[in-house]
C-alpha cells in the first residue's frame, strides 16, 4: 500500500499531518525577525591599544609587534594586519569562515593577558571588539536642544546615552560634535622662571590636593563612625589658593598667582551638523548577532520617551540615516513579487488545466509547501531576509510542478472515462516515476551548496534550505494532497462555449492542438535532418561564447543597489586645523545643500569615519559628509552615479587643493572594492612597488580614488637632546619628558565636583607659550637646584615628518592600495589589473594579495564554479539511479548546456552583470531544465515497454508531454516575472537572478524538445546497429 493510496482511502491521515506542517509554520513565522541579508561577514577579532603621544615608529616596537607575537598561536586565524598609528596601535585578525568567534576572542584577550607586563607602562588596556562588515553605524542620530552647549553635552553623556547604551543589541555609539566642560589652568612661564617652580610641581600640588580620603574609623564598643578627610575641588576658587610652594617662610606661591584658571571647554576634536545645524552628533553600531530591525525600532522608541521627559529643554533626535528603512522596503517588494508570482501562475494554471476546480487543487500546493520553509526557518534559526524570501518568490514556479504534472495526467485518465479513484490512482502510478525524478534534481542541485566554508556560504545556505525543504514538501503534496482532492472533486472535463470565458479556453485549447500538431512534423523534421539541426545548435554556442568576449557583461560580487545615497569625504592638506577644515567644509556643505537633487546633508568633521577599514580613529584633516538624494520619482531617475560625478567636478572647480573621494552607499555596506595588499621583507622596496602600482591603476577607466594606507605623514617638531649636556645641568629624559608633556598636552588628573558630576581640570602652558617652532625651544624646564633652563640649551628641535600608519600583514611590513569603481563593475576594474601584472609582473619578494570584494570575489565564483561541476554530476548519478542505464541519463543532460545560451542572451539584454546572483540563476536552472528531458525520455522508455519502435516513441512522447512541460515552463517563466521587472530596493540583484532563469529557461525550452529527442534517436540508432553484428 503506497502513500497515494493512503491518502486516497484514509484521507484523515494525510489532513493530520498537513495540519501540523501548518501550525509549526505559522508559529515559525510569527517568531521570525526581519534583517537584510544573512550574516554573511568573515570573523573578525580587532585589538586596539592606545599609547598616548607616541610616534608609528614606536607603537610598532613597542607595542604592535608584541602583540602579533602573542597571537601568533591563535587558531583559525586566516591573516593579521597590523596598523600602527599615532598615538594606537590597531591589530585585525581576519579568522577563517565558520572560526567560533566567541572563542577567538577569549583565547586572544588571554595571550595579550600573558604579556601585559612587556608592553609600556603608560599604554591604556588593549581593547577587544569584533568588528564586522555589520558593524557599520546602523543609524546616524543628529541630537539638538536649547540647553547651553555643555550642559547639553553633558546631559548626553551622563543620562541619555546610557539609557540608550543598555538597550539590547546595541554595540557602542561614537558622539561626534558637542562641547565637554573642562577646567583649564594655564600656567604663565614667565611667572615659573620667576618663583623657580618647575611645572611637574605645580602639577603635582594641585594633583594632591584635590582628594577625598578614607582614613578609617574610630570605634567604642557601643558604636563606630568612619573618618574621611575631604578635599576635593568643588569650585574654582579652591583649585586658585592650592599652594605650590613656599621659597620664603611665610610668603607662599599660590597657583593663581602663576597661573589663570579658568572655566573653559575640552579642545574640540570633532563637530557634526545635520543639514548645516549644529548639533550632537550620534552614531549606533548594533552588536554582530543582534537584528536591526528590532534594534532601530527600540532605540527610536527610546528617544521619544527621552524627548517627553525632557520636552521643556527642547531636546529633539533627528534621524539623519536609518539603514533599516531600506531593509523593510527591499523586504516588503520581495513579499510583493510573491504574491504577484502566485496570482500570475494560478491564471497560467487556468488556462492550461481548462478549470478553476482544477487550478484550485494545484494551487493549494503553494502555502502547503511554504508553510513548512517556515517551520524550518524557524527551527534552524534563520530570519526573514532577501535570500529566503527570494528562495521563496523564485520557487513558486517550480512547487506547482509536481501537482500540475500528477494532475494532468489523473485528467487525461478521467477524460478516458474512468472513476475518480481509480483515475487518481493511475494517473499518480503512472507519472510518479517522473515527478520524483524532477524534484530530486531540483534538490541535488543545491545540495553542494551546504557544504561550502566562503564568504557567500551562510547567504546561499539559507537561499538553498528554503527551495529544498519547499521542493521536497511539494512532492509530498504531489503524492499524497493533489491525488486525495482530485479523487474528491476531480470530474471529466467536458467544456461547453456557454459563456466568454469557456469558449476563450476552448480556442486556448485548439491552438494548443494546432501547436503540438505543428511541433510533431518539426520533430520529425529533426529526426531525419540531424546535421542541419546540430549546425544550428552550434552557430548559437559561437554567438554566446562572442557575447562573452565582447565583455558586455561585466563582473561583480554583489552590486550594491543605487540606493540615491552616497558619502563624500575631504582630506586637507595634512597640517590642517580642525577649524580651518570646519571653515571650509562649512561653504562646501552649503553648497551642496543648495542642489536640486539633494535632500539631507549628514556632516562629521574630523571625527571618525564610518567606512569599512575605517579604524575608529578621526583626524582634524578629514571630514565625511553622508548624502542622501531626493527620491528617484523626483529626480526622474537620474542615477545616483552621475549626479556624484558631476559633484565633484563642481567642487573641484570651486574648491581646489582637497582630495574628494566618494563611494556611493548601497544596500550592503562595501569597502573599497578593490584592494590590494603589498607586503615583502624590504619596506622601502614595499613602498616603490606600492607607488608604481597606484600609478598604474589611476590610469585604469573605473578606477577612482585610488590611495594608499601608508603615507607621508604629518609634520613634527623632534627634540634630539645631548644626554651630556643634560646631565651636567642635572635634567633626565624622563624628567624633560614629563615637563614638556604635560606643557603640550597637560595634565587631567585632577577633576572639580559639581552637583555630583566630575570635570577633568587640565594643567597646562598658556596658548601663547605652544603656537610654533620657538614656543618649543624656548620652553624652559626648572631643573632640581631651582634654576631655569631652556630646551634650546641642552637639545637641538628638528623639523620632520612622521609617517601617519605604518602597517604590517602577516607580521612582514606591507602597504595597502585601495580604490573605489565608480561607473564600472568592480570585478571588471580588477581583472584590468590582473591582466596589466601578467605583463608586468612585480619584483621578487613582494606578495600581492587581493582583499576586500575581489578576494571574496575570487573565493565565491571558484566556489560556486565547482558546485556547478558537483551538482552536473550527482544530477547525472541520481537519473543513473532512476532508470538503472547509463546512457540515458547522458541523453537528459544534454538540455542543460543549451539553457547557457539564454541564461547569457538574456544577461546580455537586460544590461545585468555576471554577479554573485547571476550565477545563484544558473545552478538554480541546472536543476529545472532537466525536468523537460525527463519528461520526454521517461514516457519515451515506458512506450517503448509497451513494444513501439523509438522513433515512433519519441514522436508520441514528445507529443504527449509537450504539454506538461509547456506548463510546467510557462509557470516558473512567469512566477519569475515580477522579479525580472522589479524596481526600487535592491531590484539590482533581483533582476540578474531572475532573467538568467527566464533566458534560460525559454531557449531550453525551444531547443531542448529538438535535441533531445536527437540524441535519444542517435543513442538508440548505435544500440541497434551494436546489437545487428553480434
Amino acid at each position: 500500500m503506497n502513500i497515494t493510496e493512503i491518502s486516497i482511502k484514509r484521507p484523515s491521515l494525510i489532513i493530520v499531518l498537513f495540519s501540523v506542517f501548518t501550525l509549526l509554520g505559522f508559529i515559525g513565522y510569527k517568531n521570525l525577525s526581519y534583517e537584510l541579508m544573512p550574516d554573511f561577514n568573515q570573523p573578525v577579532v580587532v585589538i586596539k591599544t592606545v599609547y598616548p603621544g607616541a610616534e608609528p615608529n614606536e607603537v610598532e616596537t613597542s607595542v604592535s609587534r608584541k602583540i602579533e607575537d602573542a597571537l601568533s598561536n591563535l587558531e583559525g586565524v586566516d591573516y593579521l594586519v597590523t596598523k600602527s598609528l599615532p598615538n594606537a596601535s590597531i591589530i585585525i585578525a581576519n579568522l577563517k569562515y565558520g572560526t567560533d568567534l566567541d572563542k577567538s576572542m577569549q583565547d586572544a584577550q588571554r595571550y595579550i593577558d600573558n604579556i601585559r607586563k612587556d608592553l609600556p607602562h603608560d599604554i591604556l588596556s588593549p581593547v577587544m571588539s569584533k568588528v564586522s562588515p555589520n558593524d557599520l553605524p546602523i543609524m546616524s542620530i543628529s541630537a539638538t536642544s536649547n540647553l547651553s552647549a555643555t550642559e547639553f553635552y553633558q546631559k548626553m553623556k551622563d543620562d541619555y546615552l546610557p539609557q540608550i547604551q543598555q538597550i539590547k543589541g546595541v554595540a557602542e555609539i561614537t558622539v561626534l560634535g558637542g562641547e565637554e566642560r573642562e577646567i583649564q589652568v594655564k600656567i604663565n612661564q614667565d611667572k615659573l622662571k620667576l618663583y623657580k617652580i618647575s611645572m611637574v610641581q605645580v602639577v603635582e600640588a594641585i594633583n594632591r590636593s584635590g582628594l577625598d580620603l578614607p582614613a578609617g574609623k574610630v570605634q567604642t564598643e557601643k558604636e563606630s563612625n568612619s573618618v574621611r578627610l575631604t578635599g576635593k575641588f568643588a569650585s574654582i576658587e579652591d583649585i586658585k589658593n592650592v599652594q605650590v610652594a613656599m621659597p620664603v617662610i611665610g610668603s607662599p606661591v599660590y597657583v593663581k598667582d602663576i597661573a589663570d584658571v579658568i572655566d573653559g571647554i575640552k579642545e574640540t576634536t570633532s563637530i557634526s551638523r545635520y543639514n548645516g545645524k549644529n548639533g550632537i552628533g550620534l552614531m549606533l553600531k548594533k552588536q554582530g548577532d543582534a537584528n536591526a530591525v528590532d534594534v532601530s525600532k527600540l532605540v527610536r522608541e527610546k528617544f521619544q520617551t527621552i524627548e517627553q521627559q525632557n520636552a521643556s529643554s527642547g531636546v529633539k533626535f533627528i534621524i539623519a540615516d536609518d539603514s533599516t528603512d531600506n531593509t523593510i522596503a527591499a523586504v516588503n517588494s520581495v513579499v510583493f513579487d510573491l504574491i504577484l508570482a502566485v496570482l500570475l501562475v494560478s491564471l497560467v494554471m487556468l488556462l492550461f488545466l481548462r478549470s478553476f476546480r482544477n487550478s484550485l487543487i494545484v494551487i493549494v500546493a503553494i502555502p502547503t509547501s511554504l508553510v513548512t520553509a517556515f517551520a524550518v526557518m524557524w527551527l534552524l534559526g534563520y530570519t526573514l531576509n532577501l535570500m529566503t524570501l527570494l528562495a521563496m518568490s523564485l520557487i513558486i514556479g517550480i512547487l506547482v510542478d509536481d501537482a500540475t504534472v500528477v494532475l494532468e495526467n489523473i485528467q487525461k485518465h478521467l477524460d478516458k472515462g474512468k472513476d475518480k479513484r481509480t483515475a487518481a490512482m493511475d494517473g499518480r502510478m503512472e507519472i510518479g516515476f517522473a515527478a520524483l525524478s524532477i524534484t530530486l534534481v531540483d534538490v541535488v542541485v543545491f545540495l553542494p551548496i551546504l557544504f561550502l566554508q566562503v564568504f557567500v556560504a551562510d547567504m546561499l545556505k539559507q537561499f538553498s534550505v528554503v527551495v529544498v525543504t519547499s521542493t521536497l514538501t511539494s512532492l509530498l503534496v504531489g503524492f499524497t494532497l493533489t491525488p486525495w482532492m482530485a479523487s474528491r472533486i476531480g470530474k471529466k472535463e467536458d467544456l461547453q462555449p456557454t459563456n466568454f470565458f469557456n469558449r476563450f479556453l476552448l480556442w486556448f485549447e485548439i491552438q494548443l492542438e494546432n501547436f503540438n500538431e505543428w511541433y510533431g512534423r518539426k520533430l520529425e523534421w529533426v529526426l531525419n535532418h540531424k546535421l542541419a539541426f546540430t549546425g544550428i545548435v552550434i552557430v548559437l554556442f559561437a554567438m554566446t561564447l562572442g557575447i562573452m568576449k565582447q565583455g558586455i557583461i561585466g563582473k561583480e560580487l554583489i552590486s550594491t543597489g543605487d540606493q540615491g545615497k552616497f558619502r563624500m569625504a575631504l582630506e586637507f592638506d595634512k597640517s590642517t586645523s580642525i577649524h580651518q577644515n570646519n571653515l571650509i567644509a562649512q561653504k562646501i556643505e552649503t553648497y551642496i545643500i543648495q542642489q536640486p537633487e539633494v535632500a539631507t546633508v549628514f556632516s562629521n568633521i574630523g571625527g571618525p569615519s564610518t567606512g569599512i577599514g575605517s579604524l575608529g580613529v578621526g583626524s582634524a584633516n578629514k571630514t565625511e559628509f553622508t548624502i542622501q538624494l531626493k527620491s528617484k520619482k523626483e529626480l526622474k531617475n537620474v542615477p545616483t552615479e552621475t549626479f556624484m560625478k558631476k559633484l565633484r567636478e563642481d567642487l573641484k572647480s570651486k574648491f581646489p587643493s582637497i582630495n574628494y573621494s566618494m563611494a556611493a552607499l548601497g544596500l550592503i555596506p562595501r569597502s573599497a572594492p578593490i584592494e590590494i595588499s603589498l607586503s615583502g621583507s624590504n619596506l622601502n622596496l614595499v613602498m616603490k612597488t606600492g607607488d608604481e602600482l597606484k600609478t598604474v591603476i589611476e590610469k585604469i577607466p573605473g578606477a577612482d580614488n585610488v590611495r594608499l594606507s601608508v603615507e607621508a605623514g604629518s609634520p613634527e617638531y623632534k627634540i634630539i637632546p645631548d644626554k651630556d649636556k643634560m646631565q651636567r645641568l642635572g635634567l633626565t629624559t624622563a624628567y624633560v619628558g614629563l615637563n614638556l608633556r604635560t606643557a603640550f598636552t597637560g595634565n587631567d588628573d585632577a577633576t572639580l565636583t559639581e552637583s555630583g558630576i566630575e570635570y577633568p581640570v587640565r594643567i597646562w602652558l598658556d596658548e601663547f607659550n605652544r603656537q610654533n617652532f620657538e614656543d618649543v625651544q624656548r620652553l624652559s624646564i626648572i631643573n632640581p637646584m631651582g634654576l631655569p633652563v631652556e630646551v634650546s640649551q641642552f637639545a637641538i628641535v628638528e623639523q620632520d615628518n612622521s609617517p601617519s600608519l605604518l602597517e604590517r600583514k602577516d607580521r612582514q611590513p606591507a602597504v595597502t592600495l585601495t580604490a573605489d569603481a565608480l561607473g564600472r563593475p568592480s570585478g571588471t576594474v580588477a581583472d584590468d589589473v590582473v591582466a596589466y601584472l601578467k605583463e608586468n609582473p612585480l619584483p621578487n619578494g613582494i606578495q600581492m594579495t587581493w582583499g576586500s570584494d575581489i578576494k571574496r570575489q575570487n573565493d565565491s565564483f571558484g566556489a560556486l564554479g565547482s558546485v556547478l561541476l558537483i551538482s552536473f554530476l550527482l544530477i547525472y548519478l541520481i537519473m543513473v539511479a532512476l532508470y538503472d542505464s547509463f546512457v540515458y541519463p547522458f541523453v537528459v543532460l544534454f538540455s542543460i548546456p543549451v539553457a547557457a545560451i539564454g541564461a547569457f542572451f538574456a544577461l546580455n539584454l537586460s544590461l545585468s552583470n555576471l554577479s554573485l546572483f547571476a550565477l545563484l540563476g544558473l545552478i538554480m536552472l541546472m536543476g529545472l531544465v532537466v525536468k523537460n528531458a525527463i519528461l520526454i525520455v521517461d514516457f519515451t522508455n515506458q512506450l517503448k515497454a509497451e513494444g513501439k519502435h523509438f522513433k515512433e516513441a519519441l514522436i508520441i512522447a514528445g507529443k504527449g508531454r509537450m504539454r506538461p512541460i509547456l506548463m510546467t515552463t510557462l509557470s516558473m517563466v512567469v512566477g519569475m516575472l515580477p522579479i525580472a521587472m522589479a524596481t526600487g530596493t535592491a531590484a539590482e540583484w533581483k533582476n540578474g537572478l531572475a532573467w538568467v532563469i527566464i533566458g534560460g529557461l525559454l531557449s531550453s525550452l525551444i531547443l531542448t524538445v529538438f535535441l533531445v529527442p536527437m540524441v535519444y534517436y542517435l543513442v538508440d540508432t548505435a544500440k541497434e546497429k551494436i546489437n545487428r553484428k553480434k
